[in-house]
């Protein structure tokens, strides 16, 4: 099964690709690390936010979208921008996607420990949260 973890940060949709077959995990190549929009007021950049995100899924085979769970309200509640981002990633057209709480990826982690540091994966350090909630989200399957 192929997924995408995606943390919302700010105006960014960082995103991780995980191939998850016969046992073996796999980081397939992307063309991008995230996904932004310039003015989230713009309908039309909304649009084209979820155009590109559709067409990275489309082109990679992504069978599931992993989002990270972000606070509703409190210090460290996600910005507006963030939850349009989100409902722009939902409202694609056969699109299979799961938002998931830090306390599931927390508990996931536990029970299946990484095999190896996130450093040794070779992505870049700001797709941390984005791989951990695809990895835990695979891990929660099996």
């Amino acid at each position: 099964m192929k997924i995408c973890g995606v943390e919302l940060k700010g105006n960014d949709a960082v995103i991780c690709l995980l191939d998850h077959s016969d046992n073996v995990m796999h980081l397939p190549d992307c063309r991008v690390a995230k996904i932004s929009i310039g003015n989230a007021n713009s309908t039309e950049e909304v649009k084209k936010f979820q155009f590109s995100f559709a067409k990275l899924v489309e082109d990679y085979k992504v069978e599931k979208v992993v989002i990270r769970q972000r606070q509703t309200k409190g210090k460290f509640a996600g910005g507006a921008v963030g939850f349009k981002l989100e409902a722009a990633i939902q409202l694609i057209n056969d699109l299979q996607v799961e938002v998931v709480s830090p306390t599931q990826i927390k508990e996931s982690l536990k029970k299946n420990p990484l095999a190896i540091s996130f450093k040794e994966t070779g992505l870049k350090q700001y797709q941390e949260q984005a791989f951990t909630t695809a990895y835990a989200c695979v891990m929660m399957r099996d």
